[in-house]
């Protein structure tokens, strides 16, 4: 806990979907802490930490707005990329015109967020990594403090891209809207906490040059409360 981060978020939208509606985008009224961790990710990682959050406080009115997007119903096939490189033919391409969907949403506007949150050594090195604690939390901190990152941050979707993240000492509590004050504690229900990957970030050949990783997935679960626009995680957490 001696490498830990304060960090303040702001976007225009943002969408943590709920796995159980798949046919309609519904977002979660709040962050989960696997979509934070993804977000951190694009700043900074490697194998050989992991992000854990440990508190997220909201501070805008939790706002929704219903948008209709279209979306792409394929992805492109590896293997045709693969055939393609090789100049064995093959068509890697996706035709928005023919692949085309139309689906509602329902999204947060205006959200404002700041996380707490540490790093932990994984084990998992490539051979050729000697990177100690402290050279980590060198990185991470002089990359948020420098705006930098290796993709563009978002807020659950690409589409929503985080439009300030700030690196601060402390956060300011009076900042907390109103509206969210007065909702008290809120039992915020059962919301993912982060998809658990079987492999464990462990590629299953065991080839760190060449790595091939397992998609076999869960979700992993938590209930926690809002109280007062702070939601502990670190309480609620999981074992």
């Amino acid at each position: 806990m001696g490498y830990g981060f304060k960090v303040m978020l702001e976007g225009d939208y943002a969408c943590f979907t709920r796995p159980e509606l798949k046919v309609e985008r519904v977002s979660y009224d709040v962050p989960t802490p696997g979509a934070l961790e993804g977000l951190f990710k694009s700043v900074y990682w490697k194998p050989a930490i992991r992000y854990v959050i440990d508190t997220i406080i909201v501070f805008q009115p939790i706002d929704f707005i219903n948008i209709r997007r279209n979306e792409v119903k394929d992805k492109v096939l590896y293997s045709a990329v693969r055939s393609q490189m090789n100049g064995k033919g093959g068509n890697p391409c996706i035709y928005t015109s023919e692949n085309r969907s139309q689906r509602a949403s329902m999204v947060l506007k205006n959200v404002k967020y700041g996380v707490e949150f540490h790093f932990e050594l994984t084990g998992l090195k490539d051979e050729r990594e000697e990177d100690g604690e402290n050279k980590h939390y060198n990185m991470i901190k002089r990359r948020l403090e420098k705006g930098q990152y290796f993709r563009t941050p978002c807020l659950g979707y690409s589409e929503f891209p985080v439009k300030k993240m700030e690196l601060v000492q402390s956060f300011d509590m009076e900042l907390i809207s109103s509206a969210v004050l007065e909702m008290g504690d809120v039992d915020l229900g059962y919301m993912s906490y982060r998809v658990q990957f079987a492999d464990e970030g462990r590629p299953k050949n065991g080839d760190w040059e060449n790595p091939k990783f397992s998609d076999e997935a869960s979700t992993v679960y938590y209930r926690p409360h809002m109280v007062n626009g702070v939601i502990d995680v670190k309480k609620y957490r999981p074992v």
